[in-house]
């Protein structure tokens, strides 16, 4: 089990799905701790990662997803939705 680790904005749990263990620079906090996300299946170019997360700021439970390029974040978002 990988352990936690923080950043200036997030308590993160890495998911042992990632391929890639890396917190890379573009971001998108959902508030969705529960959610599924199959980041495989929403195409992306880049490289990205997933990690449950507590927002620092405000205690907010969610997931991080990060990726290596600003195009697939928007991409993400404009995919997701919770279930």
């Amino acid at each position: 089990m990988a352990a936690a680790f923080d950043t200036a904005d997030y308590k993160l749990f890495p998911s042992p799905r990632n391929v890639h263990r890396v917190v890379f620079e573009h971001q998108v906090f959902v508030p969705y701790p529960y959610a599924l996300i199959d980041l495989p299946s929403y195409d992306l170019k880049g490289r990205y990662s997933l990690f449950a997360a507590c927002r620092l700021s405000d205690g907010k439970m969610g997931q991080l997803v990060t990726l290596e390029q600003a195009d697939d974040a928007v991409k993400f978002q404009a995919k997701f939705v919770p279930d």
